[in-house]
């Protein structure tokens, strides 16, 4: 797909079926200084085929050290309109939020204050709100809730205090009607670790150990493949 060591971070990207067994997997990468948006085949033989060349969106990303995007739908006849958040996180701390229009990507908000996050992944979506689940260098576990509202103001609530610092990146996806099932991944060693979160509020959230994950986890980067969008549904807070 791409040089090796060219995408330095990259949201997750979307399963989308087509004909017979053929699916298209997209979503946003930063390579450089810029933000892309991506994708790949895959045959019927579950074989990848080259997709569409990255189409730059905008510069000014060699300074940021998260990006994800959250993107809330229902399946058409739901009565829900959907929307599509960008997130990244720069190096100073600041969070930065963009909404997808028609026209493209329009900034929505920024709040300062995170430079102790390593690593965050989306837990929550709703028409109303975005879940960040998020580790800090001091070790401490967090969730961040994101209003879709103007101005944008986070809420921050400590789910633990402390021995959550080893993990260079989480990975969350749901588990259950409103839970989650988070993967953390040791960058230093290569090892996953994987836990069941209950529903998210504060330090009362339950938090299962599954064990190490079978297998390394010694790639660049790592992400997380959804299905659908109107069918991956995050109800972790």
């Amino acid at each position: 797909m791409y040089a090796p060591g060219a995408v330095r971070l990259s949201t997750y990207f979307e399963d989308y079926p087509g004909a017979g067994n053929d699916t298209s997997r997209s979503g946003y990468v930063v390579i450089g200084d810029g933000l892309y948006n991506s994708g790949y085949y895959l045959n019927g033989d579950r074989e990848v085929e080259p997709g569409w060349a990255p189409t730059r969106i905008g510069g000014g990303w060699s300074n940021f050290t998260q990006v994800e995007r959250a993107t809330f739908d229902k399946p058409v006849g739901s009565g829900i309109v959907p929307r599509t958040e960008l997130y990244g996180l720069r190096k100073d701390g600041v969070l930065f939020r963009w909404h997808w229009t028609s026209a493209g990507l329009r900034a929505s908000g920024s709040y300062p204050g995170f430079s102790a996050v390593k690593s965050m992944a989306v837990i929550s979506k709703t028409q109303t709100y975005d879940t960040f689940i998020a580790n800090t260098r001091s070790g401490g576990l967090y969730t961040i809730r994101i209003p879709t509202t103007s101005p944008m103001k986070p809420i921050v609530k400590q789910v633990r205090a402390g021995t959550w610092q080893g993990f260079e990146t989480l990975i969350a996806d749901a588990c259950g009607q409103y839970g989650t099932l988070l993967l953390g991944i040791d960058k230093d060693t290569g090892a996953g670790y994987a836990y069941a979160v209950g529903h998210a509020n504060g330090t009362a959230t339950v938090i299962n150990g599954l064990g190490k994950v079978n297998g390394t986890f010694t790639d660049p980067v790592h992400f997380r493949l959804s299905g659908v969008s109107f069918y991956d549904w995050l109800n972790g807070e």
